[in-house]
């Protein structure tokens, strides 16, 4: 007979966060320019920390700060964060398919610190996953994402406002750093469904306010794109 050691909730909630701190160290930079250009923004110390405290989500997050600085509708804002992190309503779900079983209130805590990063994290761990392992990684990330954009908001205060200023091509570089990895990964599909949504939004901005031209071009860009992939998958067929 094999007897299996069965780790405590204090060693499993450690063991993910140590995992976590690499997350944790590539959160830095960009919760560090978040911070700035929340500054710049003309978001207030207490306003930028809350963002990052509440949402905890990078990409919805630099996308709120320039619908705020466009001065979009806060229905706009919130509906466009709304899209972007549909995503993890998937991850969830296959997260607590892996996971071990554990009450409503845990999976909702944990659910809470799922990005993308804690996801591929967890997700890579043998099944069952332990929900203090999954805690463990999400709150070391959460963690240097939240102090990094106080850092960051202040780190302003030193710098000439020359740097300050040029700063915002951080969130282009932040979109770009995501789409590569996407791309060399998934190929020419991510690189479709790029180039269907920023062509639908040069058109639906004549219109439209920036951040409703921004969500009609997410779902026309995924509606446009999964009607060719189901027609190219029954002409295959044939």
């Amino acid at each position: 007979m094999i007897m299996t050691y069965k780790k405590s909730w204090s060693e499993e909630s450690r063991a993910g966060a140590v995992q976590g701190v690499p997350i944790a160290f590539g959160y830095m930079p960009v919760a560090l320019t978040f911070g700035l250009i929340a500054a710049t923004t003309g978001l207030t110390f207490i306003e930028a920390v809350m963002m990052s405290i509440v949402v905890f989500a990078g990409a919805a997050q630099y996308m709120a700060l320039t619908m705020i600085a466009l001065q979009s509708s806060a229905a706009e804002i919130v509906f466009s964060t709304f899209v972007v992190n549909l995503r993890h309503v998937l991850m969830s779900a296959s997260i607590k398919e892996r996971a071990d079983h554990s009450s409503k209130t845990m999976r909702a805590l944990y659910g809470f610190f799922l990005t993308d990063e804690v996801f591929a994290v967890a997700s890579v761990k043998e099944a069952p996953i332990k929900a203090p392992y999954i805690l463990g990684v999400g709150v070391v990330a959460y963690s240097s994402w939240v102090v990094f954009t106080g850092v960051g908001f202040y780190a302003g205060a030193i710098l000439p406002d020359v740097m300050q200023e040029s700063m915002g091509i951080a969130l282009y570089a932040l979109f770009i750093a995501l789409l590569i990895p996407s791309v060399k990964s998934q190929g020419a599909s991510v690189m479709v469904l790029a180039v269907l949504g920023g062509g639908f939004h040069l058109i639906l901005q004549q219109w439209l306010s920036t951040g409703w031209a921004i969500m009609g071009a997410t779902i026309l860009a995924v509606c446009v794109y999964e009607g060719i992939d189901q027609m190219r998958r029954v002409s295959n067929d044939k």
